[in-house]
């Protein structure tokens, strides 16, 4: 070439977009559903939920789990439907389901269904269906996803409960007990879901579902002691064993912020949605720096790309602070010969307010200008 060439090069901070969070994914029975609207073992995606209930059918838990997302959000969901057996093993292994052949059946298809509707349930549940077999498959899915599995606590009371939830130690699952009394078997789970999906939308993943009034119910299946003032009551012994309750006050509430987690980190509900959050916005959100040179220049603008959008949330109030650093000792100049980059980033979830301690005082101090207000 005989002149000037000019290069336009790309370079600079790009905007992180937001993942959709509030997309729930349920499997439920119908025998006697739509078998178009809903076919056996197939990930369907359903925008409109009340309209969708009309095809649910009337037997199994199809429609009153849609009934009963429906009365907390007008929200997008992934519904599988599976048979149904008499056989409570069977029916186990129905609803758990599959994944040989290229074809995934029950809990397994949510897996699938990303590839074949196009969006990724993060907040998932098997109401009424969840027993202990049920939910360590649906936490095994929920790890896979990168979701949060909501389940039913089993027993027939606080003691029974507290010691069922000794079975899972995972901080993607959070048990619920007792269940509402105006619903079917798996009605709080299924409440539980319609609401996280409605609090992402309107507030948030960084806040959890306690403490939120509860749309469509008028009871609880059973008497729980509560009193905001005193932790030695039934709803205090269950959220001490890292069960969520059901309470009555101020309308009908969850009451409850704890996972199955065994490590403190992962204590609370929304750590855990933060860090699915943040790991999948950010992914996706530095996309276009894969198979570019990598240079000083691209590893500057991927940081700054992740700064930024630690900053905006940071802003917004859906975490407390974050940042990502490169580390020369995580980058050897084989690696970063070799196309290898190591970025380290860390954040500070939004805690709940889960304990205020208030300090009461009783003095005669405001006496002391008691005679010049009397005058």
């Amino acid at each position: 070439m005989h002149g000037i060439k000019t290069n336009v090069l790309t370079i600079g901070t790009r905007a992180i977009m937001p993942v959709a969070t509030a997309i729930i994914g349920v499997v439920c029975t119908s025998t006697d559903a739509d078998a178009e609207a809903f076919p056996l073992n197939k990930p369907v995606l359903v925008t409109n939920i009340r309209a969708a209930i009309s095809n649910a059918g009337v037997l199994g838990t199809l429609k009153p789990t849609l009934e009963a997302i429906s009365d907390q959000a007008d929200a997008v969901a992934i519904v599988v439907r599976v048979d149904t057996d008499a056989d409570p093993a069977d029916q186990d292994d129905l609803v758990v389901g599959t994944a040989t052949g290229g074809s995934f059946t029950g809990l397994q298809a949510l897996l699938a269904a990303e590839a074949q509707t196009g969006v990724r349930p993060r907040i998932l549940g098997a109401p009424g269906l969840d027993t202990q077999d049920v939910t360590a498959a649906l936490v095994v899915v929920a790890k896979k996803l990168r979701a949060f599995a909501y389940a039913a606590g089993i027993g027939a009371d606080i003691a029974a409960v507290s010691t069922y939830g000794e079975n899972f130690g995972d901080r993607e699952l959070m048990l619920i007990w007792p269940n509402w009394s105006s619903g079917f078997a798996g009605d709080a789970v299924a409440r539980a879901i319609g609401l996280r999906a409605a609090i992402d939308e309107e507030q948030g993943w960084q806040k959890t579902i306690s403490n939120v009034p509860v749309g469509g119910v008028t009871g609880v299946s059973k008497d729980i002691h509560f009193d905001i003032q005193d932790d030695s009551t039934d709803a205090g012994t269950l959220n001490a064993a890292q069960i969520t309750t059901l309470i009555r006050s101020s309308g009908f509430r969850y009451w409850g912020n704890r996972t199955r987690s065994e490590e403190p980190l992962w204590a609370f509900e929304t750590s855990v949605r933060t860090s699915q959050a943040l790991q999948d916005e950010i992914a996706e959100g530095i996309r276009w720096a894969i198979d570019k040179p990598l240079t000083k220049m691209l590893i500057k603008d991927i940081l700054d790309t992740i700064n930024a959008r630690f900053r905006a949330l940071t802003a917004q109030g859906r975490i407390i602070g974050g940042s990502a650093w490169y580390d020369p000792a995580l980058n050897s100049q084989a690696d970063l010969a070799g196309g290898k980059l190591t970025i380290d980033y860390d954040f500070t979830p939004c805690a709940p307010l889960e304990s205020l301690t208030l300090n009461q005082r009783l003095t005669d101090r405001y006496y002391a200008d008691f005679a010049s207000l009397a005058a």
